[in-house]
């Protein structure tokens, strides 16, 4: 074979051992570009990355939860100042209520006073005879006893014979019967006992019969 041939031969496989060493470090480099996408793939699909996916979402979940109980918070103080301002409110006319809860009675009762000082201004007179002493008494007594009815107030109707009864009536003593039908019953009323309305506020002091 002569020179100029084998220096031919020579540079073709030159050319082609060029051409595969290409061809080998192409795909080399794509098989790395392969891997380091699989292996970037792979990373996203950590549980370390669905971790931080779940922190994110609970962090939201924590704000959500903060804001709601900030404004639950702000309604139940408002309320409470709002049941302060009603408590307060409420005893003052309580207690307004109970300065003059009686101011009704009194004024009523007024002009009966007024009658008992023209009554002992009138005692001293000479020409004031006890007729007339016993008549004014007798219109003023009327007259307040008509005023506190008018008040609510009423008497206890308690007799001789009536059975005791411990709703409206109080004891004071027992005595031995005056008769067989008195046994047990009411022999003498000492002190009357009146009602307020339906309230009791004074019991009838009775005697009874042994």
């Amino acid at each position: 074979m002569t020179k100029k041939k084998k220096q031919h031969i020579t540079e073709e496989q030159e050319v082609q051992a060029n051409t595969q060493q290409d061809i080998s470090e192409e795909t080399q480099q794509e098989e790395t570009t392969a891997q380091e996408t699989k292996a970037e793939t792979e990373i996203q699909d950590t549980p370390e990355a669905e971790t931080e996916a779940e922190n994110s979402t609970g962090d939201k979940e924590v704000e959500i939860l903060k804001d709601e109980l900030a404004k639950e918070k702000d309604k139940y103080i408002r309320l409470y100042s709002e049941f302060e301002n009603f408590r307060r409110r409420t005893a003052k006319e309580k207690l307004e209520l109970m300065k003059t809860a009686n101011e009704k009675a009194f004024s009523a009762l007024l002009p009966i006073l007024d009658d008992f000082e023209r009554a002992n201004e009138n005692a001293g007179k000479e020409d004031i005879t006890v007729e007339t002493l016993r008549e004014g008494s007798e219109l003023i007594f009327n007259k307040f006893k008509s005023t506190l009815e008018k008040e609510g107030l009423s008497l206890i109707e308690v007799n001789q014979g009536d059975e005791f009864d411990t709703e409206f009536q109080e004891a004071i003593t027992q005595i031995p019967s005056p008769s067989p039908e008195l046994k047990g019953k009411i022999v003498d009323v000492v002190e009357k006992g009146y009602k307020l309305g339906d309230k009791v506020i004074r019991f009838s002091k009775v005697v009874i019969g042994a």
